[in-house]
């Protein structure tokens, strides 16, 4: 019978399968050339020259290995969830890269049939005696046992998430259902099917057992086939739905990682880059925990996988609430496991809506009568003995938040007439907006006309440093400004630089101090190291819980624009139940915002970075 397969090298149960594989391949195809007619020119060619680039090839190579098959961004975070979505992606990977190396070696004539490196032990007989034979035996059930232990995981996650460490899982649409339990019966299936042929060509540690141990069942030739008719429609069904289903992902990604390392940004909610993000939503649920909004379960709704599964129907009413009540905190981008852009989503869909609806007109004549700033350049005096370095000239941009509150400003200006920094304060007299609030807001033609006029001033001040204690400020300045011949400095930044310098001096206070990464500060600029060097000089530093990447949202964020205070309050104390965790005598942040919300409700002192350092100054 076996040599009879072998010749025919057909069996009509591979059909399922072959038209679940052509059905997907094409669908990519089509999206595939669907995504790049989508893009910009200037982005086609800046995409394709990437390809052709020798680092970022490599790039590519690796992250999708990292990205696709081991997960290494998600086994940092969550150990269970990293080997569950690596073990199946890494599993069936090798599984059919084996199977291919089996065809290549034992019959490389049939390696252009689709189907042949999936079923090849239906069709070849590999003797358990040969050392190829043993070993391939060996590693199919290795693979094999690898997946099946990550699917069991999967099961489990699925119907009680808390035991592996995630609070709530995403809700699934029918075809997700339908998809979900076709992959999960895929490979106990191909277990099956493969240990009847363990009883007629011999097989590992896997088919062996089962063949022993269903012996009757897979002694009747009728089974047999039945057995690989199974394993065949699980494949056929998981292929036909995978386009409509949260497991388009897996193609998806592939082609993500190459447009993300090119550099591409998201220009429209459903076409070109952003489609392709869209598509390569997992909708795992990460970003469900990640949301700080979620401490209130009417929230959960409001989470990017919802977001994205809105986009994608086109749902316009649902997608809107959704992009206008985040808070932009940014917590589930970075902890997403494909580096969704949920945040530059939200924008896009924000900017579109406004221009669609608002018609009111914004009058900026007043930018006309503000006058610059002009520093005048002062000789660098002595500085203390290991400095070796002149004074540096700075303008201080305290901002909207800064200004109404003063204490920053003044504890600001305290530190640098401490440390002898020449400085002049932009905004002494009233100040333009640095336009982050009307970027979040989606009027980004508006926000240009104030970023045109603060660039103005602050190239025209001779100034090399602009200085700011507000992180949304610095944020905007950062990524949107392109200043010519000035450093864009955050005061966490530039005080620990004055301190290393040894030109600014503090005393150890010995109090005990939690620092929160405010959320634009730590996750939108990746500055967490600078504020605490400098804190330790000045007090006891403990750590929260959650920090740095995973640092919670104060809850008074500018991002949000429908959510009402009394929703806020949950946020807030949620953040400050992680950052209390630990007793410490005082809660210190760098973000005006941060500070003012933390101040209502917090049972300890919140202080600013720079307040702190200005108590703690050497005499």
């Amino acid at each position: 019978m076996m040599r009879e397969r072998i010749l025919n090298a057909y069996d009509p149960f591979v059909l399922p399968f072959v038209f679940g594989m052509t059905f997907v391949l094409l669908y990519c195809l089509v999206s595939l050339i669907k995504v790049l007619i989508q893009l910009p020119a200037a982005d086609r060619r800046k995409f394709a020259i990437s390809l052709i680039t020798p680092t970022t090839i490599w790039k590519n190579i690796r992250d999708i290995f990292c990205d696709c098959l081991f997960h290494v961004k998600l086994w940092k975070r969550n150990r269970v969830l990293g080997y569950m979505h690596s073990s199946i992606a890494f599993g069936w990977f090798m599984i059919i890269v084996i199977g291919h190396i089996e065809t290549i070696l034992y019959i490389p004539e049939r390696l252009h049939k689709l189907y042949y490196p999936i079923f090849f032990r239906y069709f070849m007989e590999v003797k358990n005696e040969t050392l190829q034979g043993s070993f391939f035996f060996f590693l199919m059930d290795f693979f094999l046992l690898l997946i099946l232990s990550g699917i069991t995981i999967a099961i489990i996650k699925r119907f009680r998430s808390r035991i592996v460490g995630m609070r709530r899982t995403t809700r699934l649409t029918l075809l997700d259902h339908i998809g979900l339990y076709s992959l999960w019966a895929i490979f106990p299936l191909r277990w099956i099917a493969e240990g009847f042929t363990a009883g007629i060509a011999g097989g590992s540690f896997m088919t062996v057992p089962i063949n022993w141990l269903l012996h009757n069942f897979m002694s009747k030739p009728e089974n047999f086939t039945v057995a690989w008719w199974l394993y065949s429609i699980a494949l056929g069904t998981f292929m036909t739905v995978l386009p409509f289903t949260r497991y388009m992902h897996i193609p998806a990604e592939i082609l993500l990682i190459p447009m993300r390392n090119a550099g591409l940004q998201v220009r429209h909610t459903r076409k070109g880059f952003a489609l392709g993000m869209l598509y390569s939503c997992p909708s795992c649920g990460v970003c469900i925990d990640a949301c700080p909004m979620g401490v209130q379960k009417k929230n959960v709704k409001d989470a990017t996988v919802y977001m994205v599964r809105n986009l994608k129907r086109k749902n316009q009413r649902r997608s809107l609430e959704i992009a206008e009540k985040c808070l932009m905190c940014g917590k589930c981008a970075a902890l997403c496991q494909v580096q969704m852009d949920a945040c530059g989503l939200r924008l896009a869909y924000r900017s579109v809506q406004e221009r669609k609806h608002n018609q009111i007109p914004a009058d900026f004549g007043y930018l006309e009568a503000v006058e610059q700033p002009e520093i005048e350049t002062a000789a660098a005096p002595e500085v203390g003995s290991g400095s070796g370095t002149g004074m540096k000239e700075v303008l201080y941009y305290a901002g909207c938040m800064s200004s109404l509150t003063p204490v920053i400003s003044r504890s600001v200006q305290q530190v640098l007439k401490h440390a002898g920094v020449n400085y002049e304060l932009m905004d002494a007299d009233g100040s333009i907006c640095c336009g982050r609030p009307l970027m979040l807001a989606g009027r980004k033609e508006e926000a240009e006309k104030l970023i045109a006029k603060n660039r103005q001033i602050i190239e025209h001040s001779g100034a090399p440093i602009l200085l700011v204690s507000c992180a949304i400020c610095y944020r905007i300045f950062k990524e949107h400004y392109g200043l010519i011949g000035v450093e864009v400095m955050h005061y966490t930044e530039y005080f620990n630089q004055l301190m290393k310098e040894g030109r600014l001096k503090v005393r150890n206070g010995h109090q005990t101090i939690v620092y929160h990464d405010p959320c634009e500060l730590g996750r939108g600029c990746g500055i967490y190291d600078a504020p605490r060097e400098a804190l330790r000089a000045a007090g006891q530093l403990v750590p929260a819980p959650k920090e740095r990447v995973e640092s919670i949202c104060c809850g008074g964020s500018v991002g949000s624009l429908t959510l009402r205070y009394e929703d806020r309050e949950p946020i807030t104390r949620g953040a400050l139940e992680n950052l209390t965790a630990n007793n410490p005598e005082q809660i210190v942040t760098a973000c005006p915002l941060c500070l003012k919300t933390f101040g209502r409700y917090s049972p300890v002192p919140v202080k600013d970075f720079a307040e702190v350092l200005a108590e703690q100054l050497e005499d």
